[in-house]
């Protein structure tokens, strides 16, 4: 590929290659051409580049080359010379009039065609004149061209009309003529083209917009007749473009011609004319049309839907906004036309249309204060519609009927938009709800009495959208229904419609956090029923509503249903025949409205049961499933068929719906619970979806679910991943698809809405029961065991087929596919198999036939069956057959249909058994399948081959790689000859190529030749996909380009692609923007710098992309307002969440901008009240940004195409990212938060940050009001301790106080939900505890928030109107105790005490209420968190702040709140020294109860931060320890084993997390413990009680120490724990290590375990601890004895030196009873001194290890330390130390070997002198040669010398001469002459003088002997007068002050911090 890479094609390599491969390095050199030419001088090569390109032309070259080659001719003519151009323009058009219609010949044509309109695209207006000839010449070749002809001549056209502009005017009526008949050509890719040719035409062609506009429409209503996707959106877009343009034209086309605009009102009536009427006329052109006749196409309907929201789209939102009206009347008159909803199903389809269309425009177009005016539109829609029904049905109006069926399905449209667009607002709708000029809930309400249940259930719905939104008018909202029901009891709309909207609310709750108070719709339900019949007018309506309200309280969780569910249960047991005997009475009996009654009845306490199961599970114990099954199996054996015959048929939708009931229900419970009705039950489901009873051939609508998802290109199912989903659903072929409503079945109003889904949408009800029998059939046979009932059911199933005929052959069948798939698929769940040969070969045989059906949905499902079977079968023979069948097939087969089934399956068999099991026929499944990929006569074999293909690919893994050159080669010959119109194949060919991708895998990095083959492969293909027109090619292209960059992120490149993926950004199609986010998602997890700089490289003059200003991120936050697909917007969040790890903090200022500007546009929220009626604005309000000053202009027309301002959503992630930033700050950089370091850091943006966290904070939303609160917790916390450096003593937060209290205050109205008001509390503790406010009147404006919400705290439970669940109560309640603890204990920590003393001002007025109140918290948490056995103990009504309901979810609450308040209690009772509790022994119980009880608490932990975590134990932990204190202050300590206890549960707090400070904490309260209880022993010695058990100590007489009773053990388990935690050296079996952490700890641990070791009386208890004790001193000693910089000896090293000592000098060695075993002992530690294990560690500090072994030879016995052993290694460590290189090591080795020669015992001393004073002499001798050159070596030698001189001293008087004949020697030798002095170093002058003053000292000290050295050595003498005189010359006042200086010896100058000597 490289040889392609250069200006002039490589003719020589060309010609080299083999034939296959030269297309693609054609192709190649093309690319690099596209690439270069722009960049490259080619005059000097044009020529030659011309003739080779030309002579391309007539190559036959494919599409893409010849797209390709089309450009760079262009392009070269463009920048280059234009001489030749005409020539070549001519050579073009001569080929294009050839006659030469063979196939061969038509590349050489298509190519000219592609060239012709390259030109004009490029060059326009320079080609001058010739253009009249060129259009006229590719007119003619389009009526003689075939249909890839015609595409490509109008594509071309199509370029040169861009080119031209208005300059080809004269040609336009030509062009029109001629192209407007092709838009009802056969092929789809022709139409297309002219959509697009017509498209362009319609910029300049007035004619298109004025004259000819109803000619245009009609056209295109034509063009939409039997059209597939991409006709629909091309023709939709041309539509409503023309429409759009004839409203309101071009300004340069109204300027040239004086044209007539056309009005609104014309242009909505011709849109109106394909949607009501299609292509078949206009509505003015005869009355008979109106009258009814053949209803319109149901693609032309979807086309036009298409169109109107292009049509307003090109208009833009300030035009909607200002005719919302209008078009609001216009399009529910649509709905509201007889044409419309000529049948049920028809009418459905064009709600779904209509509510298509205002969803994609009001929901996209407007910004949320538009929104909200549209809101108050709707309103006055749906009142103007419910005066008319009101009018109709109480007037003598006969056509009342037919207006009522009418109007109902304007109101589903209308009421389903608002409860969209109320939701979609939130919590910001809030002003819409309030405003009572519009009485948005009254309208809807009174919809809830219109006569049509369709229209009831969508006013129900829209309630349902209001309460979700805006959670507060939940409760009001049931509250109302309730009361109405009961006003209105003897209506029956009254009943279904309040009904409906109760069940509604009720299965909403679970959407609101914070719930509904439990009492809610229970009463009305059972009241219902139990007046069901009492009046037989009403008993069906009560009868549905009761039930149904029932079953929406299940969804209310086992909380509530379990206090209810005996009486349901009786409920559920009465409603059906107990016996066998009551059933067939009952049959005897009763009239058909009766039956209908009881019909209804039994199905909706079936559907009651449903829900029960479905939302209840914790409550279905088995005795719970028996009772139930009672009902259920009466259920099943019910005669209905009799009844319904005797009866009336009028009965036979009541029949189905117990039937879709009961089989719901029994697919939710255990198979086993009923297997012993299996056969009957089968039966009833083969009968089912067999269609046995049923005339009308409905199909089931599970098909497509079952089959695998990667089939989708097969079935067309991708649709369902397009923006127009929801309306392309109702084109599929299967039975009422896309149909669903709520009036199918009511009961889904409770239900959870699918994903994806706006509403719930219920099938039919006859599909429904066909697809809930295949279902449930998939669910029992796998557990039908007995084998001949299987084969009698498939062989049945082949009967049904074979009876039925023609269409309902296909529905049988289709059904039997989808049961069978469902079957299989459960036997593979349960893995079990499908049974013995005869059910195998029934089952192959059944499906077998099915991969010849004409039907390609059904070859689908048998190939997906066939490898199911397979999977279940699992058997190399039985796979062997299946496969062998297949290839027998392919070989002989000609057919289309035999080919494309064959080909599947054996796809779909690799598929299910992977490559392993199906390894052995992997070559011929290839060979065949590659063979037939090349069928060029049928695209379809094609596609189905290369599908399957894909699948073997993907399923084979490593065992394809031996095919994947020859499967690539054969995709790029594809890809480069595939007509483009065959999208299917490209896409097909798309999955091969990513398949391949994937198997090569991470091989694609290398170098070696086949590797960057098979990579540049890949990477044409690639090219080759993204250029093609259809946007699932160009996903796929992604797709692989996304795989190739994670294996070889090298070869990618990023300056091509990621333009192009921001491109895709805007595009129009879901797949494209979903993939080019994915992709982007990948790419900056690894370089998000270079894709934000390749980003901003974009050319965006051409697309609606506004990405230089804000850049890509800016681009990702806009498309967070206007996706609504939830996988794309969490890939957008991730990709920005990404991009900000990587790039927030170097681009803090562009990030916080970002942010800010989405924030800040959100202004009108909560500041400004929306101007939907006559509202005042605030007059404190008036600086927010309105919606319209936000518009900035995407495209040309500033006034037309606004961008809205960021939604909510956006504004709460904007939010979030904030908090982010912050967070990366903290860990990026700590100068962020110093003010003094001037560079972009966070310190700086400290307004900007509060402005975003108030603006946030003060939303209308609720949920951006959480994010705002949260940020300015965040930044209080961050920011607390910054100072200003202007102002020292004060904090940069100070300035801040208004905004923060202002932030607050709105968090504490009492319309505040209790979540934000919690957060709120938060907020308030965390800034009073800050530390940040200092006056006092400043700190009570957040303390006044914090006292009013305690008044609320106080008025106890059921004072106020509840609006939430008892659980939001508690939380809130708990949020406010909590934060007042939090600020309680701020009192005792601040270090400022002006703050201690306001905080404690502010905190003890409410003191005697607080602690009451926290006292009741602490109580609730003990009885909370005992264990599930001691349920009964709980109060019956609750606690102090909750209910028996809603005890699940206060655990959570009380969990999160109890250790602050513990810690709160702890220091009141300090402050009152237990006082309080005098009067009342249950206090102070209780706060000594809670923390042993509490610790670990029952059931699992509610999700909290790490930091969380540790603050809630570290308020645990002061807490015991102040309550210690306490108990111990005041002789209160009553157990010893609760020392014990207490202990143990602090060793399992730390094994759940233990951070340093809980740590810390944890041996505080160990301290306290052995010290309260040492105190105790003490008391009672001293009070006389010598013989209780307690004074005896532990350990007794064999020193046993028993766990769990004694507190040693306890304590040593604990102290022992978190050494070994964090030095896992100790244990030579433990493997998990923390963080080092401060030093603190190490000398609380170590000391206490000193005190343990002291603890006990028995002196045999302290002696089985002792071990243990000193290998922790030692294996700490030895572990933290670490070389520091500074030489500082670190806490741990003193610690262990200081228990060396304590040990050493215990009473333990003076006891006769233990001395023998203490001395071992303490010989092993100093053994494990003196020979470590790990000596070698280069780290290791020698002098802390000489420090331990000098404390041993101090303060140990001479029967610990005279062991020869030890002695003589002693005195190497000493040796060793001396021989140091490092001279601090040395110098503190001569001072700890001076206090060993200084022992007072000589025994000792003297063998350590002897051994080491020689070495000592000689080291100094040293000194004299190699003088110190440091300060420290100085300092060495100046140690040294003192030790000789104690030496001296030491020494007896005979021995005298000889000791100073070493000394003073080594002295005078140091001394330098004159010349030398002046030129030393000052550590040698330092030497020197200090040798001299020494001298000038010894002499007076020992005269005699001095002068007997002196004198023997006259040269000695010479060198030190000659010293003495130097030094008085130089300084006679010196000399004199150091001679008369007394003769003291000077003190050691290291010193350590502790001394242990």
């Amino acid at each position: 590929m490289e040889l392609a890479h250069s200006l002039l094609l490589n003719e020589e390599a060309l010609a080299q290659i083999t034939e296959a491969k030269r297309p693609v390095f054609i192709f190649e050199w093309l690319r690099f051409l596209d690439k270069v030419l722009v960049a490259v001088d080619v005059k000097e090569k044009q020529k030659k580049l011309v003739e080779q390109l030309t002579g391309l032309i007539s190559s036959a070259p494919g599409p893409p080359t010849r797209k390709l080659l089309a450009k760079n001719l262009a392009t070269l003519y463009s920048i280059g010379d234009t001489f030749t151009v005409f020539q070549t323009l001519d050579k073009c058009n001569d080929i294009i009039k050839s006659k030469d219609d063979t196939s061969a010949y038509l590349p050489t044509k298509l190519s000219a065609v592609a060239c012709v309109g390259a030109f004009y695209e490029r060059m326009g207006r320079m080609l001058g004149s010739s253009f009249p000839d060129t259009i006229n010449n590719m007119l003619k070749a389009l009526k003689s061209a075939e249909s890839q002809g015609r595409s490509e001549i109008l594509l071309s056209l199509q370029k040169v009309l861009n080119g031209l502009g208005g300059a080809a005017a004269s040609c336009h009526r030509d062009i029109y003529k001629n192209a407007r008949s092709l838009l009802t050509d056969r092929s789809m890719a022709v139409r297309c083209a002219v959509a697009k040719c017509l498209l362009e035409l319609q910029n300049e062609a007035v004619f298109m917009w004025t004259t000819e506009l109803e000619n245009v429409a009609t056209l295109c209503f034509k063009a939409l007749e039997g059209s597939n996707y991409g006709v629909r959106v091309a023709v939709s877009k041309l539509l409503g473009t023309v429409m759009a343009t004839a409203l309101i034209p071009k300004q340069a086309a109204v300027m040239r011609q004086n044209v007539k605009r056309a009005t609104l009102e014309e242009v909505l009536e011709l849109m109106a004319t394909g949607f009501l009427r299609g292509g078949s006329g206009f509505l003015k052109s005869g009355g008979e049309m109106l009258k009814g006749g053949g209803s319109v196409s149901r693609e032309v309907r979807v086309g036009v839907t298409q169109a109107y929201v292009v049509f307003v789209t090109t208009l833009g939102g300030q035009w909607l906004e200002r005719n919302f009206a209008t078009f609001l009347s216009h399009v529910l008159d649509l709905v509201g036309h007889p044409r419309a909803t000529q049948t049920h199903v028809e009418a459905v389809y064009s709600r779904r249309c209509v509510s298509f269309m205002l969803r994609s425009t009001l929901g996209g177009l407007l910004g949320e204060k538009a929104q909200m005016a549209a809101g108050k539109d709707i309103c006055l829609a749906l009142s103007k519609q419910m005066r008319a029904v009101v009018n109709d049905t109480s007037g003598e109006n006969k056509a009342g009927t037919a207006d009522v069926s009418a109007t109902q399905h304007v109101m589903v449209c209308a009421l389903k938009e608002l409860g969209s667009l109320v939701q979609s607002l939130s919590a910001t709708a809030s002003p819409l709800i309030q405003e009572p000029s519009i009485g948005l809930l009254e309208t809807v309400s009174s919809v809830l009495l219109h006569p049509s249940m369709a229209a009831r259930l969508a006013a129900a719905w829209c309630l349902r959208c209001v309460a979700v939104a805006l959670p507060y008018q939940l409760t009001p909202l049931l509250e109302r229904c309730a009361e109405r029901i009961n006003n209105l009891k003897s209506s029956p709309e009254a009943v279904s419609g309040y009904s409906f909207a109760m069940a509604a609310l009720l299965g909403g709750v679970h959407q609101c956090p914070l719930g509904v108070p439990q009492s809610k719709g229970k009463v009305i339900a059972e009241d219902l029923l139990r007046t069901a019949a009492q009046n037989s007018r009403l008993s069906l309506q009560r009868t549905q509503a009761g039930w149904l309200l029932l079953g929406a309280l299940m969804t209310l969780g086992p909380s509530l249903v379990r206090y209810h569910l005996p009486k349901m249960l009786l409920l559920w047991r009465n409603v059906f025949p107990r016996s066998q005997k009551e059933m067939e009475a009952e049959k005897a009996r009763g009239d058909s409205f009766t039956w209908q009654v009881t019909l209804e009845g039994r199905a909706g306490a079936l559907c009651a049961m449903r829900s029960f199961v479905a939302h209840c599970p914790e409550l279905l114990t088995e005795d719970v499933i028996r009772r139930l099954m009672t009902p259920i199996e009466c259920a099943m054996t019910m005669i209905v068929p009799s009844i319904i015959k005797v009866h009336g048929s009028h009965l036979k939708a009541s029949a189905a719906m117990v039937r879709l009931r009961l089989y719901d229900i029994l697919a939710l419970l255990p198979p086993k619970t009923y297997e012993g009705s299996f056969n009957a039950l089968l039966r009833e489901l083969v009968t089912e979806f067999t269609l046995t009873d049923n005339s009308a051939n409905t199909t089931t609508s599970l098909l497509r679910s079952l089959c695998h998802y990667d089939d989708s290109v097969l079935m067309g199912s991708w649709l369902q991943e397009t923006d127009h989903k929801s309306i392309e659903d109702q084109l599929q072929p299967n039975s009422a698809s896309g149909s669903g409503a709520l009036e199918h079945d009511p009961s889904s109003i409770y239900l959870r809405v699918p994903v994806g889904e706006a509403m719930p949408g219920p099938l039919p009800l006859g599909v429904s029961v066909i697809d809930a029998s295949v279902a449930l059939f998939g669910v029992v046979f796998p557990h039908v065991l007995i084998n001949p009932v299987r084969l009698q059911m498939l062989d049945h199933f082949a009967e049904c087929i074979k009876q039925a005929k023609g269409v309902r052959q296909q529905a049988v069948q289709l059904n039997i596919f989808t049961a069978v798939l469902s079957a299989l698929k459960g036997l593979a769940e349960n893995k079990s198999t499908l049974g013995p040969e005869e059910v195998r070969k029934s089952a192959l045989a059944l499906v077998m036939g099915a991969l010849d059906n004409p039907n390609p949905i059904l070859r689908c499902a048998a190939g997906e069956a066939l490898g199911r079977m397979a999977q279940v079968v699992g058997e190399a023979t039985f796979i062997a057959r299946m496969a062998q069948y297949s290839f027998d097939k392919l070989k002989s087969a000609r057919d289309v249909v035999s080919r494309t089934g064959h080909s599947l399956a054996l796809g779909c068999l690799h598929r299910y058994v992977g490559g392993i099991g199906s390894g052995q026929h992997l070559k011929t499944s290839v060979s065949i399948l590659l063979a037939l990929a090349q069928d060029g006569t049928s695209h379809e074999v094609q596609t189905w081959a290369l599908h399957s293909l894909a699948l073997i690919v993907d399923s084979s893994g490593p065992m394809y790689r031996g095919y994947v050159e020859p499967t690539l080669s054969l995709v790029l010959t594809l890809l480069l000859t595939v007509p483009p119109s065959h999208t299917e194949v490209h896409q097909c060919l798309g999955r091969c190529l990513g398949a391949l991708i994937t198997t090569v895998g991470p091989e694609l990095q290398g170098n070696g030749a086949t590797i960057s083959t098979i990579r540049s492969s890949c990477l044409v293909g690639c090219a080759i996909m993204q250029d093609h027109s259809d946007s699932l090619v160009q996903a796929a292209a992604i797709s692989c380009l996304q795989q190739l960059h994670m294996f070889a992120p090298r070869h990618v490149n990023l300056s091509s692609l990621v333009p192009c993926l921001c491109v895709h950004l805007c595009s129009s199609h879901l797949l494209l923007r979903r993939a080019s986010v994915a992709c982007l998602r990948q790419l900056v997890q690894r370089e998000a710098a270079e894709v934000c700089e390749y980003a901003m490289s974009l050319d965006s003059t051409h697309i609606n992309l506004n990405i230089t200003e804000t850049g890509l991120e800016g681009v990702l936050f806009g498309m967070l307002d206007r996706e609504t697909d939830r996988k794309l917007c969490h890939d957008i969040h991730d990709t920005l969440g990404h991009m900000l790890s990587s790039l927030a903090v170097d681009k803090l200022s562009h990030w916080l901008k970002l942010c800010k500007d989405v924030l800040a546009a959100g202004g009108s929220g909560a500041v400004v009240p929306v101007d939907l009626g006559k509202e005042d604005e605030d007059s404190e309000k008036q600086d927010e940004i309105d919606d319209d000053i936000m518009f900035t202009a995407l495209g040309e027309d500033n006034n037309s195409k606004p961008s809205v301002a960021p939604r909510w959503v956006t504004r709460v992630f904007a939010a979030d990212c904030l908090c982010r930033i912050i967070l990366l700050c903290e860990n990026a950089d700590r100068t962020h938060f110093d003010l003094a370091a001037a560079r972009d850091l966070l310190v700086l943006h400290l307004s900007d940050l509060i402005r975003m966290a108030f603006m946030a904070a003060t939303d209308n939303s609720n949920q951006l009001r959480m994010a705002g609160l949260q940020a300015l917790e965040d930044i209080i916390k961050k920011f607390a301790s910054v100072p200003e450096p202007e102002f020292p003593g004060h904090v940069i937060l100070e300035q801040y106080q208004a905004n923060v209290g202002a932030a607050l205050r709105p968090a504490f109205s009492p319309d505040t939900p209790s979540d934000i008001t919690a957060k709120a509390c938060q907020v308030c503790s965390t800034w009073i505890g800050s530390g940040v406010v200092s006056d006092l009147n400043d700190l009570r404006r957040v303390h006044n928030l914090l006292v009013s919400s305690l008044d609320k705290v106080q008025a106890g439970k059921g004072s106020c109107s509840q609006l939430y669940s008892e659980s939001a109560t508690t939380m809130e309640k708990l949020s406010v105790l909590k934060a007042w603890a939090e600020v309680t204990t701020h009192t005792h920590t601040h270090t400022r005490l002006n703050d201690r003393n306001h905080l404690i001002l502010l905190v003890q007025p409410e003191l005697p209420s607080l602690s009451r109140l926290w006292l009741a918290v602490l109580r609730d948490y003990a009885l909370l968190t005992l264990p599930a056995e001691f349920s009964s103990q709980l109060p019956p009504d609750g606690g102090a702040f909750y209910t028996p309901e809603t005890i699940d979810t206060a655990r959570l609450h009380y969990r999160a709140s109890w250790a602050p308040v513990l810690h709160a209690v702890a220091l009141w009772l300090s402050s009152t020294g237990f006082r309080a509790g005098e009067g009342d022994e249950e206090a102070p119980a209780v706060s000594m109860q809670a923390p042993g009880a509490t610790i670990y608490p029952q059931g699992n932990p509610v999700a909290q931060s790490t930091e969380e975590l540790v603050k809630d134990r570290m308020h645990l932990m002061l807490g015991k320890r102040h309550t210690l204190e306490l108990m111990m202050n005041y002789r209160k300590w009553r157990g010893y084993l609760l020392g014990v206890e207490l202990l143990n549960v602090l060793h399992r707090l730390l094994l759940t997390r233990d951070p340093p400070d809980v740590q810390l904490q944890v041996t505080t309260v160990v301290q306290e413990t052995i010290r309260a209880t040492q105190e105790h022993r003490r008391l009672l010695e001293d009070g006389g009680e010598k013989e209780s058990t307690f004074t005896l100590g532990e350990g007794g007489e064999t020193g046993e120490l028993l766990p769990g009773k004694s507190l040693v053990f306890a304590a040593m388990e604990l102290l022992v724990f978190v050494l070994v935690r964090h030095l896992p050296q100790l244990n030579t079996r433990s493997v998990s290590c923390l963080p080092f952490f401060r030093y603190t700890c190490f000398t609380k641990y170590l000391g206490l375990c000193l005190k343990l070791c002291l603890f006990p009386v028995f002196l045999t208890g302290s002696m089985t601890i002792l071990p243990t004790v000193l290998f922790l001193i030692t294996g700490v000693l030895k572990e933290t004895a670490v070389k520091t910089s500074d030489n500082s000896v670190p806490l741990p090293v003193s610690a262990a030196l200081q228990g060396i000592k304590t040990i050493i000098t215990s009473p333990l060695a003076r006891s006769e009873k233990t001395r023998t075993q203490w001395t071992v002992l303490v010989r092993s530690s100093l053994l494990m001194c003196v020979y470590p294990a790990d000596d070698s560690r280069p780290n290791m500090d020698e002098v802390s290890m000489l420090t331990a072994i000098t404390l041993f030879l101090l303060s140990g016995s001479s029967e610990v330390i005279g062991v020869t052993v030890l002695q003589q290694g002693c005195m190497d460590r000493y040796r060793n130390a001396l021989n140091s290189p490092d001279p601090w090591v040395q110098a503190r080795c001569y001072q700890l070997l001076l206090s060993v020669f200084q022992h007072p015992s000589r025994a000792l001393s003297t063998p350590y002198i002897h051994a080491l004073a020689p070495l000592m002499v000689e080291k100094l001798k040293g000194a004299e040669r190699s003088r110190p050159g440091t300060a420290m070596e100085l300092q060495a030698v100046q140690e040294g010398i003192r030790v000789l001189e104690n030496l001296v001293g030491m020494g007896e008087e005979q021995n005298r001469v000889q000791l100073l004949a070493l000394l003073v020697p080594t002295l005078v030798s140091y001394l330098l002459d004159d010349n030398a002095f002046s030129s030393a170093s000052p550590a040698s002058k330092g030497l020197h003088e200090f040798a001299l003053h020494n001298l000038m000292r010894i002499g007076p000290l020992y005269p005699a002997a001095f002068k007997t050295v002196i004198g023997a050595a006259p040269e000695l003498k010479i060198r030190l007068e000659s010293a003495i005189r130097a030094n008085q010359a130089s300084s006679k006042a010196k000399a004199a002050a150091l001679l008369a200086q007394p003769a003291v010896q000077a003190a050691p100058t290291i010193k350590l911090k502790t001394s242990f000597f």
